[in-house]
């Protein structure tokens, strides 16, 4: 029999990765009191914001005043996809950053107008100057699985990229179903081996919910030894770059299932809701997640 972990960390990532491609513009003080109830909820690691060009990604561009005004909780991350983003970061006072690769050329070249390979040339560097300055530093690794437009990634492509980052020095690995195509078996596989290879490395899951199969993906990860998830509350996000991808995995339903099974995360579903249900009037879509549908039913 297979043993489940005691304790489980949430990342949230819902005021980055689960605003950044709304339609309409969420007003600054609407992301920050959404972030100060999610970390009322007892959340302690968080991805707050992008320090991306406001000409591509208009939603980010309060990325300073977020950083400098959000409650100092925890970890909190920011995404910087180049030396101005690393650059704007630091200056903003941010004290953990991340990078995000695809596994997969054409959902690189797609993103960012680099291959895979060209990507890591532009990053290394980056990563060690801020390992010089003891800055927190996390790789997102997307389209693990899948590639919307390659099909299945090979594992061993995605295990030689993350042993990559971990060579650079980064701390903590974020390996991602960012089309929401894997099943439990390829998430125990995958992540099974990334122990086996990296085992001093801190690795977390991220998953997308498009197929619905992200908790049944969760449970697979606990058994194969991960207790760090990404998740976002409501279930917002999706990405631009990979057609049919839904929003991550909802943090309300990730937490049920992890207090379920007895895990300790330290996160209050109900205030989880609360924060879910001040942003929905903010976002482009109605928010229908499990947990979140029983907490509308019962406040009701």
């Amino acid at each position: 029999m297979f043993s489940l972990p005691n304790n489980a960390t949430i990342i949230e990532v819902g005021p980055r990765d689960g605003l950044q491609n709304e339609k309409q513009l969420v007003q600054t003080a609407d992301k920050l009191a959404f972030i100060q109830a999610l970390q009322h909820a007892g959340i302690q690691e968080m991805e707050l914001t992008s320090f991306v060009s406001p000409k591509w990604v208009p939603q980010m561009a309060d990325a300073k005043e977020i950083v400098k005004k959000s409650p100092k909780v925890g970890r909190q991350f920011v995404l910087t996809p180049n030396a101005k983003g690393v650059e704007l970061a630091l200056e903003a006072g941010a004290k953990s950053v991340a990078f995000f690769v695809g596994a997969s050329n054409s959902f690189n070249q797609k993103n960012i107008n680099r291959t895979t390979e060209e990507s890591m040339e532009n990053i290394a560097p980056l990563i060690r100057e801020l390992k010089a300055q003891q800055v927190f530093i996390r790789a997102c690794i997307s389209t693990a699985f899948y590639c919307p437009y390659e099909g299945k990634v090979h594992p061993d492509v995605v295990i030689q990229l993350c042993k990559q980052f971990v060579e650079l020095g980064v701390d903590e690995l974020s390996v991602a179903d960012t089309i929401g195509k894997a099943n439990p078996v390829e998430s125990y596989e995958l992540f099974s081996a990334l122990r086996k290879e990296l085992p001093n490395t801190l690795l977390t899951a991220h998953f997308h919910d498009t197929r619905k199969l992200a908790l049944a993906n969760i449970y697979a990860s606990l058994q194969a030894g991960i207790s760090r998830f990404d998740t976002s509350a409501g279930g917002l996000g999706g990405c631009p770059f990979a057609p049919g991808a839904t929003g991550n995995v909802a943090t309300e339903d990730v937490v049920h299932l992890l207090d379920s099974l007895g895990i300790e995360t330290g996160i209050d579903i109900d205030k989880v809701c609360q924060a879910v249900s001040y942003i929905e009037p903010h976002v482009s879509r109605p928010i229908e997640t499990g947990m979140y549908k029983l907490f509308k039913t019962h406040s009701s």
